[in-house]
């Protein structure tokens, strides 16, 4: 990496870690006076706008009730999803491992899943079917890992049994999440260690775009059981073009 990268990415983890120790302070005190925390959302999008992301929403985003399924390219995806919705994540329970990122998780009412467990599926969608119970967003990136963005993976379908029956009022929400032609340097692709895409991404110069398109949403009980609704999600994301259009 060139000294201009280096200290580029050194100037963004610095801001981050500034951003971190505010929003913590600010997290706390609206806990300790009991209000509605704005802080995690808040936190996760200008973690995303340090990165260089730009972001751009198409259609309605939903204020709660609602399972959004999207493709996924980057733990970029994270920030500028919750910066743009406030919405939770559904996340392997490897990450629990590591207390500081699962402190940090916990803020955001990220569900943890154990995948490689076939035992345990039965738990994941009691856990799934837990998060959706507060009225709020959920988000699971049904692909099971991340993409390059030219390709849209196979939808996995096991942890949408936690909509086969719906809770009551809850709707799927599509959603594209589209980086343009960033989205060969953002993609996580391969054997790339995680801490070496965070800092390529830190490194580049400039900024760029990310359009994340909300499809029309659609009542899961509608479309049928698990598959059919991992089918129907695949197929509306897939209809949005790269500009955010829905063909």
């Amino acid at each position: 990496m060139r000294l201009g990268g280096r200290l580029r990415g050194g100037f963004r983890v610095a801001a981050m870690l500034g951003l971190l120790a505010a929003s913590l302070i600010l997290y706390y005190i609206w806990r300790l006076f009991g209000l509605t925390n704005p802080w995690p959302r808040r936190f996760l999008g200008a973690m995303a706008w340090i990165a260089g992301a730009r972001v751009r929403t198409v259609g309605t985003v939903p204020r709660g009730g609602a399972m959004i399924l999207a493709n996924h390219l980057s733990w970029l995806d994270i920030l500028v999803l919750a910066g743009a919705s406030g919405t939770a994540f559904v996340a392997h329970a490897g990450l629990a491992e590591n207390r500081l990122l699962k402190w940090l998780c916990d803020m955001n009412r990220t569900v943890f899943v154990t995948r490689s467990r076939r035992g345990s599926v039965a738990d994941q969608v009691d856990q799934v079917r837990a998060g959706l119970a507060h009225g709020g967003l959920l988000t699971i990136f049904p692909e099971g890992t991340t993409g390059d963005g030219r390709m849209l993976l196979p939808f996995k379908s096991s942890l949408l049994s936690a909509l086969d029956p719906p809770p009551p009022g809850v709707i799927v929400q599509p959603v594209r999440i589209d980086y343009g032609d960033a989205a060969r340097d953002i993609a996580w692709v391969g054997d790339e260690p995680g801490i070496a895409n965070f800092f390529k991404i830190l490194a580049r110069p400039g900024t760029f775009a990310v359009t994340l398109t909300f499809a029309p949403p659609f009542a899961p009980g509608e479309a049928g059981g698990r598959k059919a609704i991992a089918a129907e999600a695949r197929a509306r994301v897939a209809a949005v073009s790269r500009e955010g259009e829905i063909r």
